[in-house]
């Protein structure tokens, strides 16, 4: 008789916190998305490089952008019923600068974080 192998549970993670915040840095702009990690998709994102920002930030690089697209992210997530989100560092991003805009934006917006 053929035992078959033991099934593992689902991650608890995926469970609790289902959307992650991602962020990307570079010298030239500035970006944000949220990611529902269970499917993959990417529910709501912010860049710098979009047109409509361009005219209104002056400077797509600095911390200055990085809040305003902190706070246009946190708007875009409360308009799609996203009340929280899980914040994902990489390991190079350290919780200050551009990184703290982002994130304290976010908070001002009204978007808890995990």
């Amino acid at each position: 008789m053929v035992v078959p192998p033991p099934r593992r549970p689902l991650k608890l993670t995926n469970l609790l916190k289902p959307y992650v915040l991602k962020m990307h840095l570079t010298n030239k702009y500035v970006s944000a998305q949220v990611v529902h990690s269970p499917t993959a998709t990417v529910a709501s994102s912010a860049s710098s490089q979009e047109k409509a920002l361009r005219s209104t930030i002056g400077c797509t690089r600095d911390v200055a952008a990085a809040s305003k697209i902190g706070k246009l992210l946190g708007e875009r997530l409360l308009l799609k019923d996203i009340p929280a989100v899980s914040v994902f560092l990489e390991r190079a991003q350290r919780y200050l600068g551009k990184v703290k805009a982002i994130i304290d934006s976010l908070r001002e917006a009204g978007v808890k974080l995990l």
